[in-house]
């Protein structure tokens, strides 16, 4: 029988690959989204492409209501959520200034997005998963800037809430294991996505002097770890983990994209 997964954020990038390399794999789909609504619809017809089958959420992934209300309406749709990819986040429109001028609403928006999301919808995964004795699995995307920081933008609180990711899946980890959930993260460096192209040519040049592989990351090459953790029997042994996938872009400890080589 196929298993079932949802995808926060899925409408465009990593977690619309993922949605559809799940769906090559056999998975039904949820495809979840706040504001693409003709992206997120494309996702679930090329889910649907594969034979299988996908409903579109509409959901603020930064309203606990509105988490509870989707993973609930996706229980009731598909049976169980076998899988949840908490792949929602960013950290767009950047205030200007330092930390001492940031207005605490964009804190508190970015720990809700990037942080409390995750939260939010694996809280209910897990009750379910409990529930119907599911060895189910769910799987964080992070960020290379939970280890290392990120100086040229004031992203302060991104790097905070994905560094709290982290804990929280080690956290989490520790509690339901015995129960045979297990959950991962994974934390992707740059990583190529129609986002993007908000930066300039000079900066997009300095990104990949930083990465000594001599390239930017695409989305295939996280969609691979994703349908991995998944996997049932290839992780019974694996929980609580953080898997950096950045070309060895974190090697260095600091990124600073001011500074170039």
């Amino acid at each position: 029988m196929a298993r079932n997964v949802i995808i926060t954020g899925s409408s465009h990038g990593i977690g619309a690959a993922a949605a559809i390399a799940f769906a090559k794999e056999g998975y039904n789909v949820g495809v979840n989204y706040f504001k693409d609504q003709e992206g997120a619809q494309a996702t679930a017809a090329k889910v649907r492409e594969f034979g299988m089958k996908s409903e579109v959420y509409r959901a603020d992934v930064g309203s606990c209501a509105q988490c509870e209300e989707m993973m609930e309406k996706f229980i009731s749709d598909f049976g169980s959520v076998d899988v949840l990819v908490n792949n929602a986040g960013g950290a767009l429109k950047m205030p200007e200034g330092g930390f001492a001028d940031m207005p605490m609403s964009y804190w508190d928006s970015q720990i809700n997005l990037n942080l409390s999301a995750a939260a939010y919808c694996s809280r209910i995964a897990v009750r379910d998963m409990l529930a119907k004795k599911c060895p189910g699995r769910i799987i964080n995307i992070s960020s290379v800037h939970s280890i290392v920081t990120y100086v040229k933008r004031k992203a302060l609180p991104y790097c905070a809430a994905k560094a709290g990711l982290n804990m929280f899946t080690k956290s989490l980890a520790a509690e339901i294991a015995k129960d045979g959930i297990n959950i991962n993260s994974i934390a992707p460096g740059f990583i190529m996505t129609k986002l993007s192209y908000r930066y300039s040519e000079d900066e997009m040049e300095a990104f990949k002097r930083k990465i000594p592989v001599g390239r930017l990351g695409c989305v295939d090459d996280i969609t691979p770890m994703i349908l991995f953790l998944a996997d049932v029997e290839k992780t019974r042994f694996i929980t609580g983990q953080t898997f950096v996938v950045d070309g060895g872009q974190s090697i260095d400890g600091v990124l600073d994209i001011m500074i170039g080589r």
